[in-house]
């Protein structure tokens, strides 16, 4: 289990590219690919693939507000699975994002508790399914999970400063194609080894919970200080004829050494596409 891919996530918004229009409607998805292989010859790899819709509901003088939600082939099933969409957030100029159907979240939160046999209580705790799950009753976790999709909030031009958390600093966006079609920019990071190591230690404390094998974060910090981590991550963002961001590709490569000498190289692939599917008419 590899919550180290979780230092994939964009840094807090700088600015949107293109003019919001209410009605404006978007498929945006998110597949990645991960492989790994060590010095002793073991190796795997996963895949995956998932989306969502995103619809402009209307534009403020401070700033804009969207609704989130499944696409349109999600079953009845999907929905009762996932309680956080449809969500509507405010996304103010400046400031964080303000999520707007609070209430309406939470009413969902009820009814998923009590379909699947959990309670309050659960909340926070950890499970296995067919993978690692935490049972998260905070309607703020939407908001984390909406985080992942944007691309509205990334300053685009040569020179803009571009951040990942998980690394040692922020890059710079170099311009590295131009044309009709749009342009491209790309930056590279500097993996932060301590961010590593602590998402892996929190990854050894939730096998843990499951298993019913205790361990402490520190406990698994102390073990994990061990390992000497490098790597980068190279990012490509690419823009439509509007400017506005339509795809960004994340490559992340790390190298783990431990202390019995074994090496381990894994990289992750993770590519974001946002596609306009709908406009208001006259919009």
């Amino acid at each position: 289990m590899r919550i180290a891919a979780a230092i994939l996530m964009l840094a807090p918004p700088a600015f949107a590219q293109s003019t919001p229009q209410a009605g404006d409607t978007y498929e945006i998805t998110r597949s990645y690919q991960t492989t790994s292989e060590t010095s002793e010859g073991g190796s795997s790899s996963s895949r995956g693939h998932t989306a969502i819709v995103e619809r402009v509901v209307a534009t403020h003088g401070d700033g804009i507000e969207l609704e989130y939600d499944l696409p349109p082939s999600a079953t009845a099933e999907d929905r009762a699975r996932e309680w956080q969409f449809p969500v509507r957030v405010l996304k103010p100029a400046s400031g964080p994002v303000q999520l707007r159907n609070r209430l309406e979240i939470e009413a969902r939160i009820a009814v998923w508790l009590k379909a699947t046999g959990l309670t309050r209580a659960d909340c926070g705790r950890w499970i296995f399914t067919w993978n690692a799950f935490r049972i998260e009753c905070d309607p703020e976790a939407a908001l984390t999970t909406i985080e992942s999709y944007d691309l509205r909030s990334i300053a685009l031009h040569e020179g803009a400063s571009y951040q990942e958390p998980g690394t040692l600093g922020p890059g710079t966006l170099t311009r590295t194609a131009s044309g009709p079609d749009g342009a491209t920019f790309t930056a590279t990071l500097q993996i932060d080894p301590d961010a590593v190591r602590r998402s892996r230690a929190e990854s050894d404390r939730v096998v843990g919970e499951i298993t019913r094998t205790p361990v402490t974060l520190d406990a698994a910090l102390q073990k994990r200080a061990q390992e000497q981590v490098s790597g980068t991550v190279s990012v490509t963002l690419e823009t439509d004829t509007t400017g506005g961001l339509r795809r960004r590709t994340t490559i992340t490569t790390l190298e783990t050494k431990r202390v019995n000498g074994e090496t381990e190289r894994e990289t992750r692939t993770e590519i974001t596409e946002r596609r306009k599917i709908a406009v208001l008419s006259g919009g």
